[in-house]
C-alpha cells in the first residue's frame, strides 16, 4: 500500500514541480518579449530583406538611444508604483531652455547643458511632491504637466527653432563612435547597465521594488517610500532632459518638436517589456527590450510599405495585449505558483 501510494504521489509531485517551473518561467516578462522580438525581426526580414540593412539597423538603434534613455527612468518609476506622462514635454522644454541659455544669455555650453538637466529635475521634483505629498493621482499631475510643458516650450521659443548653437553642440551630435552611433548611444548603454545593476543588486533597488509592490509593508519595515518615489520622479525628469538635449545636438537647434509623442512611446515600450503598471515588477532589460520591439515594429511597417495610420494601430494593439498579459500573469501564473494545495493533512497548520 505504501509503495502504491508513493507511485501515485510521485507523478503528482513531479507535475506540480514542472508546473511551478513553467509558471516561474512565464512570469519573467523579458522572456516572452525577447521571443516576440526575434519572431518579428524574422518576419520583417522575410517580407523585405532590406529591413536588416546596415542603414535601417543604425536608424533603429539611433531612435532607441534617444527614447531608451527616458525608458530607463520610466522603468525605475514604474517599479516604484508610479508613472510619468510628461516626459516628452520635459525633454522638449529642457532642450529649448538649454538652447536659450546658450544663445540669449551666451552662457558657456557646460553651464547651459547643466541648466537643461536642472529644468528636467525641477519638473520631476514638482511632479513627485504633488503626487506623493498632495496625493494628486500621477495620471492627472503628469498629464497636466505635459500640457504645461508644451505651453512653456511655445512661450520660450515663440514657436521658432532656437539657433545657431555653438559649434561644439553640432560636434556632439555628429560624433561617430561605433556603427555610426554617437554620444547618445554611449550614454544610453552606460546608463542602462548602471540602472540594471542598481535595481538588481543593491539595497536601493530592492527597496524600490518593495515600494511599488506593497508600500504599506515597505513603510512598516522602515523604508521611506515617499523619498523613493520623489527621487524616481526626479531621475526620470533628468533623464528626459538629457535625451532632449541629445536630440538638440543631433539637429543642431532647439526645435519645438523635440520630445513630441515620446511619453506614450516610452510607457508602451516598457509595459510591453514586462514592467507592470501596478508597480513592484519588471526589469530594466525587459523594459528596454520592449522599447526596441516597438521601434522594430514601427520601422518594419515602414520598410514593407504599410500606411502610417496602421503603424499607430499596431503599437496600440501591442500595448493593450501586453497590459492584458501582465494582468493575467499576475492573476494566474504568479499567484498560482505560490498557492497552497486545496487539502491540508489532518492536524496540519496552514502557513
Amino acid at each position: 500500500m505504501d509503495r502504491a501510494a508513493a507511485r501515485e504521489a510521485a507523478p503528482e509531485g513531479s507535475g506540480r514541480a514542472l508546473r511551478d517551473r513553467l509558471t516561474r518561467f512565464v512570469a519573467v516578462g523579458e522572456v516572452g518579449v525577447l521571443l516576440a522580438l526575434i519572431l518579428i525581426v524574422i518576419f520583417f526580414y522575410a517580407m523585405e530583406p532590406a529591413f536588416l540593412s546596415e542603414r535601417n539597423v543604425r536608424a533603429i538603434l539611433r531612435v532607441v538611444s534617444f527614447v531608451g534613455i527616458i525608458a530607463i527612468g520610466q522603468t525605475i518609476l514604474l517599479v516604484g508604483g508610479e508613472f510619468d506622462l510628461s516626459v516628452g514635454a520635459v525633454a522638449g522644454l529642457s532642450a529649448v531652455a538649454s538652447a536659450k541659455l546658450m544663445t540669449a544669455l551666451a552662457l558657456p555650453v557646460p553651464l547651459a547643458l547643466l541648466g537643461g538637466v536642472l529644468v528636467g529635475g525641477g519638473v520631476g521634483l514638482v511632479n513627485g511632491l504633488a503626487v506623493v505629498k498632495l496625493k494628486i493621482p500621477a495620471f492627472i499631475q503628469t498629464l497636466g504637466m505635459l500640457f504645461i510643458g508644451q505651453g512653456l516650450i511655445q512661450v520660450v521659443t515663440n514657436g521658432y527653432p532656437v539657433y545657431p548653437l555653438p559649434k561644439v553642440i553640432s560636434e556632439i551630435g555628429m560624433a561617430d563612435f561605433v556603427f555610426g552611433l554617437g554620444w547618445s548611444f554611449v550614454f544610453f548603454v552606460v546608463a542602462a547597465v548602471t540602472a540594471d545593476f542598481v535595481l538588481r543588486r543593491t539595497v536601493l533597488g530592492r527597496n524600490m521594488y518593495a515600494t511599488g509592490g506593497n508600500p504599506e509593508v515597505a513603510r512598516l519595515v522602515g523604508i521611506d517610500t515617499a523619498r523613493y518615489k520623489i527621487g524616481a520622479f526626479i531621475v526620470v525628469g533628468m533623464l528626459a532632459a538629457v535625451a532632449g538635449m541629445f536630440v538638440m545636438a543631433d539637429l543642431a537647434s532647439g526645435t519645438t518638436s523635440i520630445g513630441s509623442g515620446w511619453e506614450l512611446t516610452v510607457i508602451a515600450g516598457v509595459v510591453v517589456g514586462g514592467v507592470s503598471l501596478f508597480g513592484g515588477a519588471g526589469t530594466m532589460a525587459g523594459g528596454l527590450i520592449g522599447i526596441l520591439l516597438l521601434q522594430v515594429v514601427t520601422s518594419g511597417l515602414v520598410v514593407i510599405g504599410v500606411n502610417a495610420n496602421w503603424q499607430q494601430i499596431a503599437v496600440g494593439l501591442i500595448m493593450v495585449i501586453a497590459v492584458g498579459l501582465d494582468v493575467l500573469r499576475r492573476r494566474y501564473f504568479i499567484a498560482g505558483s505560490s498557492a497552497q494545495p486545496a487539502s491540508e493533512p489532518s492536524g496540519g497548520n496552514p502557513a
